[in-house]
């Protein structure tokens, strides 16, 4: 039994599940599609500490780079403000962070990561690590090295255009 899509060109049987060829073709689509995939899986992963991924890449940004403002961190992972402010309200709930006011510019709030917020990426690097794994395990060694290495020039390309507005 053949299907036909709206062109009228038609392709073999298909399974539920089964992506058509031409869909295979477009990297936007197996960008997405794999991106959803991962995200299913960490969050499952995650749930299991009472945490999302929004608060492991707070957490993992605190440690990278010492406190920060939540402006700046909002700024840095591209977060709007109040879905900032939601992800360290959970994380100042569960001792993960603190914020404290600057003493010099009452309206900026400065978050930091605590020895629990500490303790908690460092029980969920394993459980991160292995459903990378998981998620990579048809690649080998090598090719999970080059395709981290090919999504992070792609990902600093789009980062700089994002720093840099374009100019009229």
């Amino acid at each position: 039994m053949h299907q036909q899509t709206s062109a009228g060109a038609s392709y073999g049987p298909r399974s539920a599940g089964v992506t058509p060829p031409s869909v295979l073709n477009l990297n936007a689509y197996l960008m997405y599609a794999t991106g959803k995939a991962a995200r299913r899986r960490l969050t499952d992963a995650l749930t299991a500490h009472g945490l999302r991924l929004r608060h492991l890449t707070v957490l993992s940004m605190l440690e990278d780079t010492g406190p920060l403002s939540k402006g700046d961190l909002a700024s840095r992972l591209d977060m709007n403000q109040s879905d900032l402010t939601r992800t360290v309200t959970d994380l100042e709930r569960a001792e993960h962070v603190t914020c404290t006011r600057d003493l010099s510019d009452r309206r900026r709030i400065e978050v930091a990561l605590t020895a629990a917020g500490r303790g908690a990426l460092a029980r969920l690097d394993h459980e991160v690590s292995a459903t990378e794994a998981d998620l990579l395990s048809p690649l080998t060694r090598e090719e999970r090295d080059r395709f981290t290495s090919l999504l992070r020039r792609v990902h600093t390309h789009l980062e700089q255009g994002r720093e840099d507005p374009p100019t009229h």
